[in-house]
């Protein structure tokens, strides 16, 4: 008797297990196709699209050089400061010239008496007093007196240092009593009221660029700020090494917020056009596979495999797989399978045109 007890209450714990196994079973199991899954969904419609080639650039003043003198000379004034924002002719480094300055009011007696006596002669030569070869001789005199006096005054204005354009001056490099060269650097002008974004595309998409187009830029500078730019030059030529091609963008930069040198996030907005977008969170990511949930007449979905292009500002446009006026499902995806009945709980909209959206 004690024995068969024993075996009883075992058997009833294995079917204890067995039961609840079972009923486990049961809660993991897929819902039936009679089951109704709360979601959200959406109608397919066209919207305004641009496609977008993203690439890194670099941003250069319109105009930048580094100031240097023509000759080798103390330096006698700095009338700059460091950073300080010049006109165009401005003067920037006096070079001493006491010599020069001598040599200029020396030139100019010279031409002063030598014209002098040009327009005596040139009386006498009209009384017929002076021979005309005589006349000549003493214009030809005058003559270099004079451009004696334009060669001095060119060698004085050499030494004084202007600013080609308007600009704004780096760091200064010299102080007065500075012995300069041609080779010495006194600063570096920059004139960023513009500036020019240089960046390289492939090969492949040479025919789409063209000059015109906009351009969109973004630096880790400046978080959350975008910069609006458009193409102002497509190179010439490919490199042959890279297959690719640079592409130049012009930027205002009122500001000076863009420097030279800085490194930009560029995106290139093609031309409007029509196109199939939805919201991103609806397209369900398995490996390589893309696809949504199409709502049927029944209420039902089923799996569609689409062929997604460019997404941009949490919304991708759909290549394949599904037509404009078509019901798919945007939120809920996690909680179907093909077959099961869905619900629309709260209908979304249709994307809204995202055509000057700049996030890429």
């Amino acid at each position: 008797m004690l024995g068969r007890f024993v075996v009883t209450a075992v058997g009833g714990t294995v079917l204890a297990l067995a039961l609840a196994g079972c009923s486990r079973k049961s809660a993991d199991a897929p819902r039936p196709s009679g089951d109704v899954v709360p979601v959200t969904t959406q109608v397919v419609k066209h919207a305004a699209w641009n496609d977008t080639l993203q690439a890194i650039g670099t941003a250069k003043a319109r105009e930048s050089i580094i100031v240097t003198a023509k000759l080798s000379e103390i330096i006698d004034k700095v009338h700059f400061e460091s950073g300080q924002h010049v006109d165009a002719g401005a003067p920037l480094v006096t070079l001493r010239g006491d010599a020069q300055q001598a040599a200029l009011s020396q030139s100019q007696a010279t031409f002063a008496e030598a014209d002098r006596l040009y327009l005596r002669q040139r009386e006498l030569a009209a009384q017929q007093l002076v021979a005309h070869s005589t006349l000549d001789t003493q214009k030809a005199i005058r003559d270099a007196a004079e451009a004696r006096v334009r060669q001095m005054r060119a060698d004085i204005s050499d030494r004084q240092v202007r600013a080609p354009f308007a600009g704004v001056l780096g760091i200064r490099q010299v102080s007065p009593g500075s012995l300069v060269t041609p080779t010495t650097t006194i600063a570096t002008l920059d004139d960023i009221s513009r500036v020019h974004v240089d960046f390289q595309v492939p090969e492949a998409e040479l025919a789409s660029l063209k000059p015109g187009d906009k351009v969109s830029g973004s630096s880790i500078a400046y978080p959350g700020r975008t910069f609006e730019g458009e193409v102002s030059t497509v190179d010439a030529r490919v490199d042959p090494g890279s297959r690719a091609v640079t592409v130049r963008a012009d930027f205002a930069n009122a500001d000076h917020a863009l420097r030279p040198g800085m490194l930009l996030d560029v995106h290139v907005f093609r031309p409007e056009r029509q196109a199939l977008v939805i919201p991103e969170i609806a397209v369900v990511q398995v490996g390589r596979d893309s696809f949504v949930y199409r709502v049927k007449d029944d209420a039902s979905v089923e799996r569609v495999d689409v062929k997604t292009g460019t997404r941009r500002a949490g919304v991708v446009e759909i290549i394949t797989g599904i037509k404009a006026g078509e019901r798919i499902v945007v939120d809920g995806t996690g909680k179907l399978r093909p077959g099961i009945r869905v619900e629309d709980t709260k209908p979304a909209k249709a994307a809204a045109p995202v055509a000057k959206a700049t996030a890429g």
